[in-house]
């Protein structure tokens, strides 16, 4: 299996441009820096655990370009099952994360694991390094590794949205996880103007050495 990294997540994605593709690009360099390492934490260390985390984290954030719900969450307000109890727990508490956390009660429950005051500070957990661990919690707490190494994608769907919403989605996501990580499909890193990074530097060491005169400074400017 490849090295979990940015290069992973950007092979799997669809391709966005615009201010979606700038903010994809940002969530997918920040969770690729410590992709592999928190993925090996969690148990998820063989390609078939691998392919489905990343497939299933893949559809929930829109393609990486998410780690908020687009609604506002006015809509969870009063939602006593999801532990909103005070005047505009709706919003405070709507869904973040790369698997979406809703409600005063999960934002609660995952505070102490990541020793964070996230009823303090809700709108850290769309940070996307922490949404990652978040994510990757929810995933162990649901027990999920062992529906993945059957390859159980519909029992892994329904544990993380409650029935079969997407399915399709995520499975077209994980045959392409599954071709990433097995080698039949190479990551290829795209970078677009204004992009910066270890992707850019690469690319500017490559022009260089085709005798092209390129700063390799990080910056496709």
């Amino acid at each position: 299996m490849p090295n979990l990294n940015a290069h992973t997540l950007r092979a799997i994605a669809p391709r966005y441009s615009g201010a979606n593709g700038a903010r994809q690009a940002a969530i997918i360099e920040q969770v690729g820096a410590g992709l592999e390492e928190t993925l090996t934490a969690y148990g998820m260390h063989t390609e078939l655990r691998a392919a489905h985390v990343l497939a299933q984290l893949c559809h929930e954030s829109a393609g990486f370009s998410t780690t908020e719900e687009f609604a506002d969450g006015s809509a969870y307000e009063g939602r006593k099952d999801l532990g909103n109890i005070e005047r505009g727990d709706g919003v405070r508490f709507k869904g973040r994360g790369l698997i979406q956390r809703t409600g005063r009660a999960n934002y609660a429950k995952y505070g102490p694991i990541v020793g964070l005051d996230l009823i303090a500070d809700p709108e850290a957990v769309a940070e996307a390094v922490l949404s990652l661990k978040i994510a990757c919690e929810f995933w162990k707490q649901r027990g999920l590794n062992r529906f993945a190494d059957v390859d159980d994608i519909e029992t892994v769907t329904k544990r993380i949205n409650g029935g079969l919403k997407g399915l399709d989605s995520r499975k077209d996501f994980l045959t392409k996880a599954k071709a990433v990580l097995s080698g039949t499909a190479v990551p290829r890193p795209e970078v677009r103007m204004g992009d910066t990074g270890a992707d850019v530097v690469a690319l500017q060491q490559r022009l260089n050495a085709g005798g092209h005169a390129v700063a390799a400074d990080g910056d496709f400017g």
